[in-house]
């Protein structure tokens, strides 16, 4: 699990018994669709991907193994990118695509293709597909679709012959006897499609005003700017009666700088400004200051010391808790990991349990598509399996209540959440949306830091730190793995209780475990800040949100960063290297 900004990165009550709970291997009536407001007329993509759904069902319902649910997804992406470096234009482009994707199950819902046996865990069902015509072409787009199910078919049967005969020989454990897949109520909603207007011209113009700026910093190495635009439709339809069209517009502007100092450890700084309103995107005077302070703050770290490994007091900022939540917590929540006998399952049998400081909760509500002013990219009105976006309220006061579930049953959660997510052309597993993080304990931040000198002395420790932002982390969550994170901070203070400074400082990973991590939490802030990124895990990169107040934790550990050897440049940037400007000022 990776969480980065450009890229980010691994229920009721769960009871553990030896009668398990199933669902029912056949519904004995298919449950009324939930009829969501329609917005528009529905796509002729619907009624061709119906019809031969219908016609292929037809026949492997019958075939043996039988199949007994089928799936497509078709996904239209149209995006828009302009990226410019170091003042002058790298690509300005513009693309449609569409891509199909079939899923195939065989067997029933108690016991299908996907069935985890033993230690070689499940097989998720879906991912891959193919490359449709952009243009409405049905005869096209059904050939893709037999294609594709046939693939499906083929591997699921092949599946499936495995799990039968396998889990006559394989342990079973309690949480592997779990149905292999959620009933649902099908939903139908028929939003209007999501669609951008643009002149790539204007875009292209700031894209070399923005790297240019940073070029009157010898310290700066290389600078990049990318500006996106992308309208995301998507068309579902399964054999439950689901039928889905929606979208959705999202515009991205990126600032990342790059620099080296003088040991050859690397140094990056990033910055993103995310909208889907296109009057609200950020002006130039705004993004310049940004690239101000993003200069100012490489030259700064390109002289600061290195940090030795540390354990003592921290705080975090709000940016900063938010990425540490989304690690430490976040990915160790989703429902799948408490079933997979390769994970490490640090929740699974934990519902009920105080894992948190007591003012702690925790949600995660992908329905919210605004935080305040904030724009959340872990926004979305259904997750890629079909089901409506759901708030679920994960941990309530310090109290572990619920998992982010897919269609993946757990024992004592047989039904989805709507977290069904991945990227496309992979099968979608649970995962994060907008994870927020409340607290009932807050102080201005002001206080917060009057804490942390407090707690520095009473531990008697040198310094404390202050970690002001985070680029991204990662966290391990695999049985035969420890069971850490790393998080990976840019900017970092050493605080002295003493009077003196804060001292910039570089150099260092926040490391740990999440079960001691999480209780050493005393204090939060009150005002909760934004981190929106892309999370990478099984299923690929989607986007996400984390937002969290600025939080004190009475120990945190920090190691040293890994460092590259290479010194830097040996020649000055041409633009300044004095000696050849006074050569030029000579011949003039």
């Amino acid at each position: 699990m990776k969480l980065t900004p450009t890229s980010i990165m691994v229920s009721a009550l769960l009871i553990s018994s030896s009668l398990p709970i199933f669902a029912k291997g056949k519904a004995d009536a298919k449950p009324a669709p939930v009829e969501q407001p329609a917005q528009a007329a529905a796509s002729p993509l619907l009624g061709t991907m119906q019809q031969e759904m219908d016609r292929e069902l037809g026949i492997l319902g019958k075939a043996d193994p039988a199949a007994y649910f089928l799936s497509y997804i078709v996904s239209d992406v149209t995006r828009a990118e302009v990226t410019g470096s170091n003042g002058a234009l790298l690509l300005s482009s513009e693309t449609h695509d569409r891509w199909l994707e079939a899923q195939v199950r065989v067997g029933s819902y108690n016991l299908d293709n996907t069935h985890s046996v033993g230690s070689a865990g499940s097989n998720f069902a879906g991912g891959d597909g193919e490359s449709v015509p952009i243009e409405d072409a049905p005869g096209v787009l059904q050939r893709a679709m037999w294609r594709q199910t046939d693939s499906q078919y083929r591997s699921a049967a092949e599946s499936f012959i495995k799990v039968t005969t396998g889990k006559d020989v394989e342990v079973q454990t309690d949480e592997q006897r779990a149905p292999d897949f959620s009933q649902e109520k099908p939903q139908v909603y028929l939003g209007s499609q999501a669609s951008f207007t643009l002149d790539r011209r204007p875009w292209e113009e700031k894209a070399r005003l923005y790297t240019r700026f940073f070029r009157a910093s010898p310290a700066i190495l290389n600078s990049i700017v990318t500006f996106t635009a992308q309208a995301n439709n998507q068309y579902d339809v399964n054999t439950e009666g689901t039928r889905l069209q929606f979208g959705q517009v999202r515009y991205r502007l990126e600032l990342f700088v790059q620099g080296k100092a003088p040991d050859g450890m690397d140094i990056d700084r990033y910055y993103n400004f995310d909208w889907t309103d296109p009057s609200t995107a950020p002006n130039d005077k705004a993004v310049l200051e940004q690239c101000a302070a993003l200069q100012k703050e490489l030259e700064a770290l390109v002289k600061a010391p290195l940090v030795e490994p540390f354990a003592g007091p921290t705080m975090l900022t709000g940016r900063a808790a938010a990425v540490f939540f989304h690690e430490v917590f976040g990915h160790r929540d989703e429902g799948f990991r408490q079933k997979e006998i390769n994970e490490g399952q640090t929740f699974a049998h934990k519902i009920g349990e105080q894992i948190l400081p007591s003012f702690i909760s925790i949600v995660d509500d992908p329905t919210m598509r605004k935080l305040g002013s904030e724009d959340l990219l872990g926004y979305y009105p259904f997750d890629d399996e079909g089901v409506a976006a759901q708030r679920v309220t994960l941990v309530d006061h310090g109290v572990l209540k619920n998992f982010e579930m897919s269609r993946q049953p757990l024992v004592g959660f047989l039904q989805s959440n709507g977290h069904g997510r991945r990227q496309v052309g992979l099968p979608p597993v649970s995962r994060q949306g907008n994870l927020i993080v409340e607290s009932s304990h807050t102080v201005s931040n002001a206080e917060l830091r009057k804490m942390l000198l407090d707690e520095i002395r009473t531990q008697g420790k040198p310094f404390g730190l202050l970690i002001d932002d985070i680029a991204g982390g990662f966290t391990m969550t695999g049985r035969g793995q420890p069971q850490a994170f790393q998080v990976e901070p840019l900017v970092v203070y050493k605080v002295y209780p003493d009077g003196r400074p804060d001292e910039l400082v570089r150099g260092v990973n926040i490391v740990g475990t999440p079960l001691v991590s999480l209780t050493k939490i005393i204090a939060t802030g009150d005002t909760t800040e934004v981190f929106n990124g892309y999370c990478g895990a099984e299923s690929g990169s989607v986007p996400v949100s984390a937002a969290a107040p600025a939080m004190l934790i009475t120990e945190m550990e920090v190691q040293k960063k890994e460092t590259s050897t290479d010194r830097p440049p040996i020649l000055p940037p041409p633009a300044h290297d004095l000696q050849t400007s006074e050569s030029a000022k000579g011949a003039l």
